[in-house]
């Protein structure tokens, strides 16, 4: 079963981002992009939180977001609305983060996303070494963290400015990673706005233990 409909804290996780989207009257729609062959998803496993389905996504991120901006103008959204994206494996997002990414970026020419300065030491391996671990992956250099921050999610831009960027980035055979990279693209500088440590993205098998800890302590 895919993460985002694991049972965490005794929800599925997709049912927290939809919940703390739902918190949050002030937006006009909330989308879920699904895969058109996902057989998982089940309306009725999300209450009466308010949401619409389209089953539009890609083989990639980036092909996923792009098609959900195009269904969006089925509920009226026009090239200057905002619109955030949110990654279905950070049930930690809550409305008061959602608010303040709002209130920050809401007067802002480009937008922004939420971040966290990084804390950790960065290793670099070797270019010959695996990206996952193995019993034998070895150390090339130590990177600098000065001036890095981890993006997290919503990333908020407006409709038709994120729409240009990605057709802009696939058209030059860029897959991108996320929303700000793909307006970086056009010239432009997104603001970082301070996230949260709970807004982690589930990845890992161990993941699921934490964020049912963060979420239950929280309940």
């Amino acid at each position: 079963m895919p993460k985002q409909y694991q049972t965490v804290a005794g929800r599925p996780m997709l049912a927290y981002t939809l919940a703390a989207f739902d918190a949050c009257s002030e937006f006009s729609q909330t989308l879920v992009v699904l895969a058109p062959d996902d057989h998982h998803f089940d309306a009725r496993r999300f209450g009466a939180l308010r949401f619409a389905v389209e089953r539009c996504g890609g083989a990639s991120r980036q092909a996923s977001v792009y098609n959900g901006l195009v269904a969006l103008a089925k509920f009226g959204a026009r090239d200057d609305d905002w619109v955030l994206v949110h990654d279905a494996a950070r049930p930690g997002i809550t409305p008061e983060l959602i608010r303040k990414l709002v209130a920050e970026l809401r007067d802002d020419a480009v937008g922004g996303i939420l971040a966290l300065p990084v804390a950790d030491t960065l290793k670099r391996v070797a270019p010959n070494m695996p990206d996952v671990p193995t019993d034998d992956v070895r150390i090339a250099h130590t990177e600098s963290r000065d001036g890095l921050w981890q993006a997290q999610t919503p990333q908020m831009f407006r409709l038709g400015m994120l729409r240009e960027a990605i057709e802009r980035a696939r058209h030059d055979g860029h897959d991108l990673t996320d929303e700000a990279s793909a307006i970086e693209w056009l010239g432009h500088s997104p603001k970082l706005v301070q996230g949260s440590l709970r807004n982690f993205k589930v990845t890992y098998p161990e993941d699921f233990a934490l964020a049912g800890a963060i979420l239950s302590a929280n309940a």
